[in-house]
Protein backbone atom coordinates (compact mmCIF):
# COMPACT_ATOMS: atom_id res chain seq x y z
CA UNK A 1 0.00 0.00 0.00
CA UNK A 2 1.14 3.53 -0.59
CA UNK A 3 1.01 6.39 1.41
CA UNK A 4 -1.22 8.02 -0.37
CA UNK A 5 -4.01 5.22 -0.62
CA UNK A 6 -4.14 5.19 2.89
CA UNK A 7 -7.00 7.63 4.10
CA UNK A 8 -6.81 8.69 8.02
CA UNK A 9 -9.20 10.86 10.35
CA UNK A 10 -7.09 12.36 13.06
CA UNK A 11 -8.86 12.91 16.45
CA UNK A 12 -7.25 15.45 18.67
CA UNK A 13 -7.78 19.07 20.77
CA UNK A 14 -4.71 20.05 22.26
CA UNK A 15 -1.37 21.29 21.88
CA UNK A 16 0.10 17.93 22.37
CA UNK A 17 -1.72 16.17 19.35
CA UNK A 18 -0.68 18.74 17.33
CA UNK A 19 2.67 17.52 16.97
CA UNK A 20 1.61 14.25 15.72
CA UNK A 21 -0.86 15.86 13.27
CA UNK A 22 1.84 18.40 11.79
CA UNK A 23 4.24 15.29 12.02
CA UNK A 24 2.09 13.50 9.47
CA UNK A 25 1.53 15.95 7.22
CA UNK A 26 5.02 16.37 6.65
CA UNK A 27 5.12 13.02 6.02
CA UNK A 28 2.86 13.14 2.96
CA UNK A 29 0.54 10.56 4.78
CA UNK A 30 -3.56 11.38 3.46
CA UNK A 31 -5.77 12.99 6.08
CA UNK A 32 -8.58 13.47 4.89
CA UNK A 33 -10.62 15.02 8.15
CA UNK A 34 -9.39 16.03 11.64
CA UNK A 35 -12.08 15.81 14.58
CA UNK A 36 -11.53 18.23 17.30
CA UNK A 37 -13.93 19.75 19.98
CA UNK A 38 -16.28 22.54 19.11
CA UNK A 39 -15.64 26.23 19.65
CA UNK A 40 -16.35 27.57 23.02
CA UNK A 41 -16.43 30.84 25.01
CA UNK A 42 -13.49 31.39 27.05
CA UNK A 43 -12.37 33.52 28.82
CA UNK A 44 -13.49 37.51 30.77
CA UNK A 45 -14.24 38.92 26.78
CA UNK A 46 -16.27 35.56 26.47
CA UNK A 47 -13.99 35.18 23.01
CA UNK A 48 -14.46 32.23 21.09
CA UNK A 49 -11.80 29.78 21.81
CA UNK A 50 -10.48 27.09 18.75
CA UNK A 51 -8.25 24.01 20.00
CA UNK A 52 -4.92 24.03 19.15
CA UNK A 53 -5.87 20.91 16.53
CA UNK A 54 -8.58 23.19 15.13
CA UNK A 55 -6.04 26.25 14.26
CA UNK A 56 -3.45 23.95 12.81
CA UNK A 57 -5.91 22.20 10.25
CA UNK A 58 -7.65 25.64 9.23
CA UNK A 59 -3.90 27.01 9.00
CA UNK A 60 -3.09 23.87 6.58
CA UNK A 61 -6.48 23.39 4.49
CA UNK A 62 -7.90 19.96 6.00
CA UNK A 63 -11.47 18.85 6.37
CA UNK A 64 -12.42 19.59 9.96
CA UNK A 65 -15.55 17.91 11.89
CA UNK A 66 -16.72 19.38 15.65
CA UNK A 67 -19.38 17.12 16.33
CA UNK A 68 -21.33 18.54 19.62
CA UNK A 69 -22.27 14.61 20.53
CA UNK A 70 -19.99 11.78 19.12
CA UNK A 71 -22.78 9.13 18.67
CA UNK A 72 -24.93 11.34 16.26
CA UNK A 73 -25.99 10.41 13.18
CA UNK A 74 -24.92 13.43 11.29
CA UNK A 75 -21.75 13.00 12.60
CA UNK A 76 -21.16 9.23 12.13
CA UNK A 77 -22.79 9.94 8.67
CA UNK A 78 -19.72 12.30 8.15
CA UNK A 79 -17.39 10.06 8.99
CA UNK A 80 -18.31 7.03 6.91
CA UNK A 81 -18.51 9.27 4.02
CA UNK A 82 -14.40 10.47 4.31
CA UNK A 83 -14.13 6.44 3.55
CA UNK A 84 -10.96 6.37 5.91
CA UNK A 85 -9.03 3.09 6.29
CA UNK A 86 -7.47 4.26 9.43
CA UNK A 87 -8.70 6.37 12.56
CA UNK A 88 -5.42 8.12 14.78
CA UNK A 89 -6.45 9.35 18.21
CA UNK A 90 -4.49 11.65 20.78
CA UNK A 91 -5.56 13.99 23.67
CA UNK A 92 -9.53 13.34 22.78
CA UNK A 93 -13.01 12.36 24.53
CA UNK A 94 -13.58 9.03 24.79
CA UNK A 95 -14.91 7.75 21.38
CA UNK A 96 -18.38 5.25 21.61
CA UNK A 97 -17.49 1.99 19.88
CA UNK A 98 -19.37 3.28 16.77
CA UNK A 99 -16.84 5.53 15.70
CA UNK A 100 -13.61 3.22 16.73
CA UNK A 101 -14.95 0.67 15.14
CA UNK A 102 -15.48 1.97 11.61
CA UNK A 103 -12.41 2.26 9.97
CA UNK A 104 -11.45 -1.16 8.04
CA UNK A 105 -7.65 -1.50 9.90
CA UNK A 106 -9.01 -0.12 13.16
CA UNK A 107 -8.43 3.22 15.24
CA UNK A 108 -4.85 3.73 17.03
CA UNK A 109 -4.68 5.98 20.39
CA UNK A 110 -1.09 8.05 21.30
CA UNK A 111 -1.30 7.40 25.15
CA UNK A 112 1.38 9.40 27.29
CA UNK A 113 2.53 6.80 29.28
CA UNK A 114 4.37 3.47 29.18
CA UNK A 115 0.91 1.39 29.73
CA UNK A 116 -0.69 -0.49 31.32
CA UNK A 117 0.96 2.31 34.13
CA UNK A 118 -0.94 5.55 34.19
CA UNK A 119 -4.36 4.73 32.19
CA UNK A 120 -6.56 7.75 32.91
CA UNK A 121 -6.27 11.39 32.14
CA UNK A 122 -3.30 12.72 33.37
CA UNK A 123 -0.31 10.50 33.04
CA UNK A 124 2.23 13.09 32.52
CA UNK A 125 0.88 14.89 36.00
CA UNK A 126 1.05 11.57 37.69
CA UNK A 127 4.22 10.24 36.62
CA UNK A 128 6.26 13.63 38.10
CA UNK A 129 4.02 13.55 41.08
CA UNK A 130 4.96 10.23 42.24
CA UNK A 131 8.28 10.86 41.50
CA UNK A 132 9.34 8.51 38.79
CA UNK A 133 12.30 8.46 37.30
CA UNK A 134 11.16 7.11 33.93
CA UNK A 135 8.00 7.87 31.47
CA UNK A 136 7.04 7.27 27.81
CA UNK A 137 4.39 6.85 25.01
CA UNK A 138 2.60 4.07 23.93
CA UNK A 139 0.68 3.73 20.83
CA UNK A 140 -2.13 0.61 20.81
CA UNK A 141 -5.66 -0.10 19.77
CA UNK A 142 -8.67 1.57 20.48
CA UNK A 143 -11.32 -1.65 22.47
CA UNK A 144 -14.37 -0.63 24.70
CA UNK A 145 -12.25 -0.31 27.94
CA UNK A 146 -10.51 3.36 28.42
CA UNK A 147 -6.58 2.65 27.58
CA UNK A 148 -6.83 -0.79 27.70
CA UNK A 149 -6.37 -2.43 23.71
CA UNK A 150 -3.52 -3.89 22.28
CA UNK A 151 0.08 -2.25 22.42
CA UNK A 152 1.58 -1.47 19.21
CA UNK A 153 4.83 0.60 20.35
CA UNK A 154 6.52 1.89 23.30
CA UNK A 155 9.34 4.79 23.53
CA UNK A 156 11.03 5.40 27.10
CA UNK A 157 12.78 8.63 28.20
CA UNK A 158 14.67 9.37 31.56
CA UNK A 159 12.12 11.76 33.82
CA UNK A 160 15.49 14.30 35.23
CA UNK A 161 15.68 15.73 39.04
CA UNK A 162 15.27 19.36 37.33
CA UNK A 163 12.45 18.01 34.86
CA UNK A 164 8.67 19.37 35.60
CA UNK A 165 5.45 18.14 33.84
CA UNK A 166 6.16 21.09 31.12
CA UNK A 167 9.44 19.29 30.43
CA UNK A 168 8.53 15.78 30.31
CA UNK A 169 5.25 16.92 28.28
CA UNK A 170 6.69 18.36 25.18
CA UNK A 171 9.49 15.08 25.53
CA UNK A 172 6.87 13.07 25.13
CA UNK A 173 5.26 15.08 22.63
CA UNK A 174 7.82 15.30 20.52
CA UNK A 175 8.86 11.81 20.44
CA UNK A 176 4.90 10.66 20.39
CA UNK A 177 4.81 12.44 16.98
CA UNK A 178 7.76 10.27 16.00
CA UNK A 179 6.06 6.73 17.00
CA UNK A 180 3.13 7.90 15.36
CA UNK A 181 4.58 8.29 12.02
CA UNK A 182 6.61 4.42 12.59
CA UNK A 183 3.43 3.25 13.62
CA UNK A 184 1.67 4.27 10.31
CA UNK A 185 4.64 3.21 8.42
CA UNK A 186 4.06 -0.44 10.36
CA UNK A 187 0.42 -0.76 8.95
CA UNK A 188 1.43 0.16 5.65
CA UNK A 189 4.23 -1.89 5.29
CA UNK A 190 2.13 -4.78 7.09
CA UNK A 191 4.92 -5.29 9.56
CA UNK A 192 3.10 -4.43 12.62
CA UNK A 193 2.74 -6.75 15.67
CA UNK A 194 0.71 -6.01 19.13
CA UNK A 195 1.60 -7.23 22.43
CA UNK A 196 -1.55 -7.36 24.60
CA UNK A 197 -1.82 -5.32 28.03
CA UNK A 198 -0.53 -7.62 30.94
CA UNK A 199 -4.12 -8.42 32.50
CA UNK A 200 -4.82 -6.56 36.37
CA UNK A 201 -1.25 -4.58 36.15
CA UNK A 202 -2.11 -0.86 35.70
CA UNK A 203 -1.74 2.44 37.86
CA UNK A 204 -4.94 5.32 37.49
CA UNK A 205 -3.80 8.19 36.38
CA UNK A 206 -7.37 10.18 36.88
CA UNK A 207 -7.97 13.99 35.96
CA UNK A 208 -7.18 16.74 38.38
CA UNK A 209 -8.93 19.15 40.37
CA UNK A 210 -8.05 21.84 42.08
CA UNK A 211 -8.17 20.40 45.55
CA UNK A 212 -5.72 17.74 44.04
CA UNK A 213 -3.18 20.39 43.95
CA UNK A 214 -3.41 21.57 47.43
CA UNK A 215 0.02 20.94 48.72
CA UNK A 216 -0.09 19.13 52.22
CA UNK A 217 3.30 20.00 54.09
CA UNK A 218 2.63 17.60 56.08
CA UNK A 219 4.47 15.25 54.01
CA UNK A 220 8.08 14.73 53.36
CA UNK A 221 9.41 17.77 51.83
CA UNK A 222 10.45 14.87 48.57
CA UNK A 223 6.37 14.06 48.23
CA UNK A 224 5.71 18.12 48.36
CA UNK A 225 8.82 18.74 45.66
CA UNK A 226 7.53 16.22 43.02
CA UNK A 227 3.96 17.40 43.81
CA UNK A 228 4.68 20.87 42.98
CA UNK A 229 7.10 20.06 39.61
CA UNK A 230 4.45 17.04 38.87
CA UNK A 231 1.74 20.48 38.35
CA UNK A 232 4.25 23.16 37.04
CA UNK A 233 3.36 25.38 35.26
CA UNK A 234 0.24 23.60 35.01
CA UNK A 235 -2.67 23.24 36.36
CA UNK A 236 -0.18 24.23 39.48
CA UNK A 237 0.12 23.44 43.02
CA UNK A 238 -1.23 25.81 45.72
CA UNK A 239 -0.86 26.74 49.35
CA UNK A 240 -2.68 29.53 51.61
CA UNK A 241 0.36 31.59 53.22
CA UNK A 242 -0.72 33.28 56.34
CA UNK A 243 0.65 37.15 56.12
CA UNK A 244 2.53 38.69 59.55
CA UNK A 245 -0.70 40.39 59.58
CA UNK A 246 -2.99 37.45 60.11
CA UNK A 247 -4.45 37.82 56.39
CA UNK A 248 -4.73 34.77 54.21
CA UNK A 249 -2.82 34.68 50.65
CA UNK A 250 -3.17 31.89 48.65
CA UNK A 251 -0.15 31.36 46.37
CA UNK A 252 0.53 29.12 43.10
CA UNK A 253 4.14 27.28 43.67
CA UNK A 254 5.45 26.77 40.35
CA UNK A 255 9.21 25.45 41.56
CA UNK A 256 11.28 24.09 45.01
CA UNK A 257 14.23 22.77 45.85
CA UNK A 258 15.36 20.39 48.32
CA UNK A 259 17.24 21.06 51.31
CA UNK A 260 18.93 18.83 53.91
CA UNK A 261 17.94 20.77 56.59
CA UNK A 262 15.94 18.97 59.01
CA UNK A 263 13.06 20.18 61.00
CA UNK A 264 11.43 19.61 64.67
CA UNK A 265 8.20 17.18 64.69
CA UNK A 266 5.68 19.88 64.82
CA UNK A 267 7.28 22.30 62.50
CA UNK A 268 4.93 21.20 59.43
CA UNK A 269 3.91 24.53 57.66
CA UNK A 270 6.39 26.72 59.72
CA UNK A 271 8.33 29.49 56.95
CA UNK A 272 11.52 30.75 57.36
CA UNK A 273 12.99 33.46 55.26
CA UNK A 274 16.00 36.29 56.00
CA UNK A 275 14.02 38.68 53.17
CA UNK A 276 15.37 36.69 50.24
CA UNK A 277 14.71 33.43 50.33
CA UNK A 278 12.40 31.38 51.91
CA UNK A 279 11.82 27.84 53.33
CA UNK A 280 8.21 25.97 54.34
CA UNK A 281 9.23 22.92 57.24
CA UNK A 282 7.11 19.63 55.49
CA UNK A 283 7.05 16.84 57.77
CA UNK A 284 10.65 16.28 57.49
CA UNK A 285 12.89 18.81 55.97
CA UNK A 286 12.59 22.20 55.16
CA UNK A 287 11.84 23.02 51.15
CA UNK A 288 12.74 26.11 49.52
CA UNK A 289 10.51 27.87 47.37
CA UNK A 290 11.56 29.28 44.31
CA UNK A 291 8.95 30.81 41.93
CA UNK A 292 5.50 31.77 43.11
CA UNK A 293 2.32 33.60 42.17
CA UNK A 294 -0.13 35.44 45.26
CA UNK A 295 -3.50 35.22 43.59
CA UNK A 296 -4.11 38.33 41.31
CA UNK A 297 -0.27 38.73 40.87
CA UNK A 298 1.95 37.61 38.58
CA UNK A 299 4.63 34.81 38.36
CA UNK A 300 7.56 35.95 40.13
CA UNK A 301 10.72 34.48 42.25
CA UNK A 302 10.50 34.59 45.58
CA UNK A 303 13.28 37.59 46.10
CA UNK A 304 10.43 39.75 44.59
CA UNK A 305 7.90 38.28 46.36
CA UNK A 306 9.13 39.04 49.74
CA UNK A 307 9.47 42.41 49.13
CA UNK A 308 5.53 43.13 48.81
CA UNK A 309 4.97 40.06 51.53
CA UNK A 310 5.38 39.18 54.94
CA UNK A 311 4.60 35.67 55.24
CA UNK A 312 4.14 33.93 59.16
CA UNK A 313 3.15 30.37 58.21
CA UNK A 314 1.42 28.06 55.88
CA UNK A 315 -2.36 27.33 56.43
CA UNK A 316 -2.14 23.33 56.89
Amino acid sequence: MEKKDLKIVFFGTPEFAVESLDALIKNEFNVVGVVTMPDKLAGRGHKLYQSDVKRYAVEHNLNILQPEKLKSEDFLESLRNLGADLFIVIAFRMLPREVWQMPRLGTFNLHASLLPKYRGAAPINRAVMNGDTETGVTTFFLKHEIDTGDMIMQRRIDILPEDNVGTVHDKLMHLGAQMVVETVNAIIDETLSTTPQPEGEFTPAPKIFKEDCRIDWKKSSADVHNHIRGLSPYPAAWTVIIEESGRPLECKIFSSCLSDSEVGESDAGKIKTDGKRMFVACSDKWLEIIELQPAGKKRMATEAFLLGYHPSHIQL
